[in-house]
């Protein structure tokens, strides 16, 4: 496989559990088995969109038991002999070798992957922030030879921008140091925040200067948030932010 992977550094680790929500987009090649109509391949292709049971292959890294993904789209785009090329949009987690492979069972014919690149990674494409690894080590030896920054901050990106998707909820200075330490974000410290958060929804939590401070889950709806006038509204998992960057304004017990 070829094409996007973002790589984390230093602290910015901490942000890579946020690729599991963020949805992928893939282009591959299906190989099929036999000789299919053209328009029963495109009919079938129309009843893997939507939420699917996929159980993952023999090599996966993960435990072998079916479980729902959703495909967002599969765009056909070329058929010749026995060889599909389309593009698919799906939740992350998603096989695609498993997707061809169950596409061939229902097609009676049977299929295989045979090649695959990925083009998106949640707001990572590969027409707009992907860099060559050639790239990247010319960026730096400008960097060391030079001391100029202007290429690698290019190749560098902010961790901030792993967030694009995910719903964000923007806090008060004064909650941002107890947040940095763990502690739950309670309604009084919240800001403002995005529409249609959902309970046990994952948020990124956020200084009103966009600065990313956490994940969380969320325990209440953006609706329930906006009613109540104190409570706990956020479970903080993963800081991202050090303690100490904003002052400290909570007391310990």
């Amino acid at each position: 496989m070829t094409g996007v992977l973002p790589i984390a550094l230093e602290d910015a680790t901490k942000a890579l559990q946020v690729f599991l929500h963020s949805g992928k987009e893939y282009i591959c090649l299906m190989q099929l088995h036999g000789n299919i109509p053209e328009e029963k391949i495109l009919n079938i292709l129309k009843e893997f969109t939507g939420e699917i049971y996929q159980k993952p292959p023999l090599r996966a890294s993960v435990k072998r038991e079916i479980r729902k993904r959703k495909i967002y789209n599969i765009e056909v785009l070329e058929i010749e002999n026995h060889k599909v090329l389309f593009k698919v949009s799906c939740q992350a987690g998603t096989y695609i070798r498993k997707l061809c492979f169950d596409i061939g069972e229902a097609l009676k014919v049977g299929a295989h992957m045979k090649e695959l690149r990925r083009v998106r990674t949640g707001p990572f494409t590969e027409n707009e922030k992907i860099f060559t690894l050639h790239q990247v080590f010319e960026a730096v030896m400008e960097y060391k030879n030079l001391g100029k920054e202007e290429k690698l901050r290019k190749v560098i990106r902010p961790i901030e921008e792993c967030f694009e998707y995910i719903p964000k909820i923007y806090i008060k200075d004064s909650a941002v140091d107890a947040i940095c330490h763990g502690a739950y974000l309670t309604v009084p410290g919240i800001a403002k925040l995005d529409s249609n958060i959902q309970p046990k929804q994952v948020v990124a939590i956020f200084t009103l200067k966009n600065e990313a401070v956490a994940l969380g889950n969320a325990l209440l709806s953006t609706e329930q948030i906006l009613e109540l006038n104190k409570g706990l509204a956020i479970e903080t998992k993963r800081v991202i932010m050090h303690p100490g960057t904003y002052p400290k304004l909570w007391k310990s017990k």
